[in-house]
């Protein structure tokens, strides 16, 4: 079984006829399970207040629906968000007689612009959902990834008669019941007591999964949002990154070194300083060395995306892939 993860952006509240509702901060989870199919809904709750709302639910889905009722500032920060997250997989619901044609060229050349016209049946889209998730399930390799996963951590708190239990997605790779997980940034380890799927046991969880992990060895108060649980050794954390950004076609200058960054990986939103920006022809292609008071966790690959506070608001400046 492997669940399927869908980020709503969309109205308010639009996801609670999708799914059960689960937890909810400024992320808001719903759940949806029939057989042995699951799929997670994740809505970005407070945005726009909170820029970094949405990147938390872009960052931590596999697929994207993306309403669009006005074509306004907030849809555009949107296209903004899913192109330097790389979110090719998606759809859209045109409501208040927007046509295909009216948004055809705002996101032409972006992830976008390959997005199929969903209708607006949440019948459908449930079932559409869940044979996503059945069909995902069959293409699974089940040894993909053994012994190399990578849980960033959503919450976490004490049970009682349990201990510290953490929420969170498996990002990549698979874990099971016992594996010894590096707890990142910090130099501690934790055990696995159990796992939850959807309120049910597990021994193992796989890439895609929404956990509850029961740990031991480990304290709640040693954990924050952002921590990540693995047992990979790829995984990484330093305090100073370098990597070759691409910045979005809307923003005006060069980026300047000595500029906060706002740096958004897994469930981490860190700022940076901009230590070095070296620029090799194209000023929106640059390569940059950030570095941050808490060390970010990564794998070399990866993608981050950039933002920047101006006026009181993030802004989305781009993405960067880690050397």
């Amino acid at each position: 079984m492997s669940n399927l993860t869908v980020a709503i952006l969309a109205p308010p509240d639009y996801a609670r006829d999708l799914g059960k509702k689960g937890t909810a901060s400024d992320i808001t989870f719903y759940n949806l399970k029939k057989g042995d199919a699951t799929v997670t809904f994740i809505e970005p709750t407070r945005y726009p207040e909170k820029l970094s709302s949405l990147f938390y639910a872009v960052s931590l889905s596999d697929r994207i629906i993306l309403v669009v009722d006005e074509i306004n500032a907030a849809f555009g920060e949107c296209v903004l968000m899913l192109q330097c997250a790389g979110k090719s997989a998606g759809w859209l619901i045109l409501k208040n007689y927007i046509s295909p044609d009216q948004i055809a060229p705002l996101i032409k050349g972006t992830v976008l612009e390959h997005y199929e016209i969903l209708e607006e049946d949440m019948v459908g889209i449930r079932e559409k959902m869940l044979e996503i998730s059945v069909k995902q399930t069959a293409h699974q390799k089940p040894h993909d990834g053994a012994g190399k996963g990578v849980v960033p951590v959503d919450a976490h708190f004490n049970v009682k008669g349990v201990g510290v239990v953490v929420l969170g997605s498996v990002a990549q790779g698979s874990i099971k019941k016992h594996d010894a997980l590096r707890v990142l940034p910090t130099g501690k380890t934790a055990q696995i007591r159990s796992i939850q799927k959807h309120d049910d046991d597990a021994e193992s969880a796989v890439t895609g999964d929404r956990v509850g992990l029961a740990l031991k060895n480990i304290e709640s108060e040693d954990l924050d949002r952002g921590f990540v649980l693995t047992t990979d050794p790829a995984v990484q954390h330093a305090g100073t990154i370098t990597g070759k950004a691409q910045l979005v076609k809307y923003w005006p200058a060069p980026l300047k070194e000595g500029m906060v960054l706002y740096a958004g990986h897994w469930m981490q939103f860190l700022p940076t300083r901009l230590e070095k920006a070296v620029v090799d022809g194209d000023w929106r292609m640059p390569t940059l060395t950030l570095t941050m008071e808490k060390d970010l966790v990564y794998v070399p690959g990866a993608r981050v995306v950039l933002h920047y506070l101006e006026g009181g608001k993030l802004r989305v400046v781009g993405s960067m892939i880690i050397q």
